[in-house]
């Protein structure tokens, strides 16, 4: 049987449950089961190579214990086992990080989690479906990897506004270019899932690790944190697929939650995908500078980037460039006044933004249809030209969706272009998508950002369809434009009358 069809079978069974209610408690249950078996398989690895091998948990709860036995426990007894035993003590695990940061991890993973099934039974029957997947053999890891990018996705579906999964081919595209190396620190402040620490990972690994000191560099250089307890858990399994064996630096936490003059990190690359269109609790705003305060997520992120950055540091042959950012962002943040215009003056003044790419409508489809782009800065040096690189629709493709999602393959013209930032991207020339801007034009626009590409007349369709289309939104437009209005209008008149009749 495929994975793909154990995966199915597992969901339809949870289907029976009357404990698991909708995708996301489906995906949350299978998520801390899936946890459990890589961690036993890994830690069968890690007994079989490491002679003073200390076990991270109490042996009872490792997973060849308790659930690798078809026959093994089952119904009232196996939901007792799984809520009263296992829960309990994995969620109070005395596992200080120094001496036992595998166990650490595991506390960590479970300090949220939650068993929704209520059919012992069904259970059983869902832990023997993950039985038919082997994590000791490298080939299925490497095809449930791949698998896992799924599970993610359909969470993402079941997610809400402002979170979801950054399409493969972006992550790639945004490692590739930003091109972390050996011993570098990389972080994600909003990791979600963990895309961009993963393709960050396998780009180190397959570029630059040559040797077992390398690898061990590399699993200490991987940093991310992450607020809600679902999609830390799926990181921070994401990270166990890839061969992270102690992911402590995964933290499950708002990384927005302390005084950003208290931040005495330096990090060296960052790549993220901030949520945006959302706004921070209550409280938040005021870890920030008064002047730039918000409670919009993205803009706090931004900030927090530009502080947490190295700074370039050393001189001659011991000179270290700045860090270096690539961060997914709205069109609104391009455009936006008031606090954003202040942001985007602080990021052009402390550091080199170098290119934004464009990215076209449909990109997140079908999560959210709001325009994004790609900003690309290095701290250090201010900004005295952005190049803007307006991303294409291949030949024959109007527009993305779950079924037709963006390739890898569609970023080879930027590829082909960028050149390097050491010689200040001397090789770049203007063409169709690509045109740069000055810092003083920058300025002269009070710092909006949203600029159309200049080499591109607005095209004018004659699509029946597309007319059509364009037509039914323009009509929704207009009547959530009278609505808003009669809403003020009868306000005022309430209030008037309200006032005459006192």
């Amino acid at each position: 049987m495929s994975i793909s069809s154990v995966i199915k079978s597992i969901q339809d069974i949870m289907r029976k449950d009357a404990g698991v209610d909708g995708d996301a408690q489906r995906l949350g249950q299978m998520s801390w089961l899936l946890f459990l078996k890589i961690f036993d398989a890994q830690e069968e690895e890690l007994e079989f190579e490491l002679d003073d091998y200390q076990a991270p948990l109490p042996s009872e709860y490792l997973w060849r214990n308790w659930a690798a036995d078809n026959e093994g426990i089952t119904g009232d007894e196996l939901l007792e086992f799984v809520n009263d035993k296992l829960f309990v003590d994995l969620k109070n695990l005395a596992a200080p990080i120094k001496l036992n940061p595998r166990g650490y991890v595991v506390r960590e993973a479970f300090s949220d989690a939650f068993n929704y099934m209520k059919n012992g039974t069904l259970l059983r029957q869902v832990i023997n479906k993950l039985n038919e997947i082997d994590f000791t053999d490298s080939a299925e890891r490497h095809l449930f990897g791949d698998l896992y990018e799924q599970i993610l996705k359909d969470l993402q579906s079941a997610g809400n506004a402002g979170e979801f999964y950054t399409p493969r081919a972006i992550t790639r595209f945004i490692v590739d270019r930003i091109d972390p190396q050996l011993g570098e620190s990389i972080m994600d402040p909003a990791c979600g899932t963990g895309g961009f620490l993963a393709c960050s990972f396998d780009h180190v690994k397959e570029k630059y690790v040559k040797t077992t000191e390398d690898h061990q560099t590399l699993q200490k250089q991987i940093h991310g944190v992450e607020k809600k307890q679902l999609p830390h858990l799926l990181c921070t399994t994401n990270m166990l697929l890839h061969g992270i064996e102690v992911p402590v630096q995964v933290k499950h936490g708002n990384t927005l939650n302390k005084p950003l003059s208290s931040w005495d990190d330096e990090i060296d690359v960052i790549v993220t995908n901030p949520p945006f269109g959302g706004t921070e609790e209550d409280g938040i705003e005021k870890n920030f500078p008064t002047e730039t305060r918000t409670r919009e997520t993205a803009d706090l992120f931004l900030q927090l980037i530009i502080e947490v950055l190295a700074s370039p540091s050393g001189a001659g042959d011991n000179a270290k460039a700045g860090g270096r950012a690539a961060v997914v962002l709205p069109d609104g943040t391009l455009f936006g006044e008031g606090v954003k215009t202040k942001i985007k003056k602080l990021l052009t003044e402390e550091c080199n933004l170098h290119t934004i790419v464009r990215l076209p409508n449909g990109v997140f489809n079908p999560y959210t249809g709001i325009k994004t782009n790609i900003l690309f800065f290095t701290k250090g040096e201010p900004t005295k030209k952005v190049w803007f690189y307006e991303h294409p629709y291949p030949a024959g493709v109007k527009n993305y969706n779950k079924t037709k999602p963006m390739k890898f393959a569609e970023f080879q013209t930027e590829i082909d272009w960028w050149g390097v930032e050491a010689d200040g991207f001397a090789s770049r020339v203007e063409t169709e998508q690509a045109w740069q801007v000055s810092i003083d034009d920058i300025i002269a626009r009070n710092f909006n950002l949203d600029i159309k590409n200049p080499h591109v007349e607005e095209t004018v369709s004659h699509d029946p369809q597309e007319l059509l289309t364009d037509y039914a939104k323009q009509q929704t437009d207009i009547q959530a434009l009278r609505d808003q209005l009669k809403g003020i209008l009868s306000a005022a008149l309430s209030s008037n009358s309200e006032s005459e009749a006192k």
